[in-house]
């Protein structure tokens, strides 16, 4: 019977290193920052951090599943393709809606898609943990477990911080294009208001050189994480 992974231990789940317990813990920081949200413990001030700091997480960490995680799955039955291909569709729609809210600070109705947006990342949580990641649980062993979770671990830090709805969802393509964007969001993330010239322009040729390398080390982490 399949355990969900949200009701084991860490040394059920291969250990702290594991995949599952590194996503795990993602999943449990994206909760505890979505519940301070609706709360009222947040000055209006510091509503807007919080909000970066979310959209932040969910797309370092979905990009990651999306290169490393998901094609390992894929490859897992029965059915890794068909539950795969619904937790994309969750990811598209969260890409989506956040893209809107980015789009539109003065909308009336961003605090109801606000509440769109972490009703489907709680919904796409419980997905991850009860049916797709205790797979990898039955199917391979804790050395392998935390090998992925390395390789993962290596490509979250590399992945894009902001929605971009036209990114693919599937390697070779997120790749691609996703690591150069990620780039680019970081330095919108280090400089989000102007700044000299000068210093801009630095950072962007930095950003540049920076990318094709990291395109590189995302593909490397992907494939040793399908033939470890």
């Amino acid at each position: 019977m399949t355990v969900s992974i949200s009701r084991q231990d860490a040394a059920a789940l291969g250990g702290g290193r594991s995949i599952l317990m590194r996503q795990r813990r993602d999943h449990a920081r994206l909760d505890a920052m979505m519940n301070r949200w609706p709360a009222g413990g947040v000055p209006d001030g510091d509503l807007d951090a919080l909000w970066q700091d979310i959209v932040q997480l969910v797309f370092r960490h979905a990009f990651a599943e999306e290169t490393v995680l998901w094609p390992v799955l894929r490859r897992v039955p029965p059915g890794g393709e068909d539950l795969t291909g619904r937790v994309e569709e969750e990811h598209q729609e969260i890409n989506d809606l956040i893209a809107r809210i980015e789009q539109s600070p003065h909308d009336p109705r961003r605090a109801e898609w606000v509440q769109q947006a972490f009703a489907l990342i709680r919904q796409d949580i419980r997905d991850e943990e009860d049916e797709l990641l205790p797979r990898l649980r039955d199917a391979f062993g804790d050395r392998r477990l935390r090998r992925i979770g390395t390789a993962w671990e290596a490509v979250r830090a590399t992945a894009p911080t902001r929605p971009h709805p036209g990114v693919p969802r599937r390697p070779s393509g997120n790749v691609l294009l996703g690591v150069p964007l990620s780039v680019l969001d970081r330095l919108r993330d280090l400089a989000p208001g102007g700044g000299p010239v000068a210093r801009r322009a630095s950072l962007v040729a930095t950003g540049a050189a920076v990318a094709a390398g990291a395109a590189v080390l995302v593909a490397r982490a992907a494939r040793r994480a399908g033939h470890a």
